[in-house]
This record gives C-alpha cells, structure tokens and sequence, in this order.
C-alpha cells in the first residue's frame, strides 16, 4: 500500500483499516459504495476500469471491501495532485459511468453505507417509483414520526 509515496506493509484487518488513511495522504478521491452478484465483480472491475481509464487517462483504481459478500469500496483518484480540481469536477461523470455498470451488471448503487444524503438523487435514476414508494412505505412504517436518521429515505 502506498502511504506518503512509500510503500508499508500491513497485513490482514490492519491494512483494510489503513487504506482510506493512504488514500487520503496521497489526494483527493471519488469513492464508491457498491454491491454486485460476487460472480460479477470480476467483469465489473474488468470492464469499469477500461471506460474509466478511456474517459480519464491515468486514473488510479482503489478496489477493496467485502468481496464474498459483493460488497466493494470502488475509489477513484489521479495521481498528479494538479489534476484534482478538474477530476472532483468530474464526478458527475465518474459516478454515472460507475453507477451504470453496477445497474448494467444486476447491483446495487450502494452497499453498507446506505444511500445517505449524496446518494439521494442518483437513486431516482436507478430505481422506479414503486421502488421508491415502498421505501417510503417502510420508512413511514418503522419510524412514524421521522426521528431515526431524519432526512434518509430508509
């Protein structure tokens, strides 16, 4: 793992835990949460890491998470400093690249960390009103009066 422009060697739990640190010492990234079927992951890191080096040459791919359980930590970053201001614009772009091949590959747009706030429009795009109303429907079900996690959708 790069840390600082260094190598460190970590091993198990340890490195998992020091990746997003890395990550940040080296720049800025565009992160993803993402889930797929485990048989498709190797076709999704296959395929996105092709359309993201086409659309952004010399893009840096940070792939890690809960493979045998789908779940996967899909970040994104350029390793010139210089280039984050116009990559961060970007992500737009990123996200819908990414977030249309996990839909493409029968996944989902989030994993663990749920839809959140940043997540919350990109979600009217992949799933369909009904999708939607029984969220809601779930949402008004289990918390009436909106006082857990106020403002998320479920």
């Amino acid at each position: 793992m790069l840390r600082a422009g260094r190598i460190f060697r970590c091993a198990g739990q340890q490195c998992r835990e020091n990746i997003s640190e890395a990550q940040k010492i080296e720049g800025v990234s565009i992160k993803h949460d993402i889930s797929l079927p485990v048989s498709r992951i190797p076709d999704f890191l296959k395929q996105a890491d092709a359309a993201l080096s086409k659309a952004f040459p010399g893009i840096r791919v940070v792939a890690f998470g809960h493979l045998g359980d789908g779940n996967l930590h899909y970040n994104l970053s350029k390793p010139d400093a210089l280039e984050n201001t116009a990559f961060i614009a970007a992500q737009p772009a990123v996200n819908c690249l990414v977030h249309d091949l996990v839909q493409a590959l029968n996944g989902s747009i989030s994993a663990e960390h749920g839809i959140g706030q940043l997540k919350r429009e990109e979600l009217l795009r992949y799933k369909s009103p009904v999708e939607l109303a029984l969220m809601r429907s779930i949402k008004q079900a289990l918390d009436p009066l909106g006082l857990m996690n106020p403002g998320k959708i479920l």
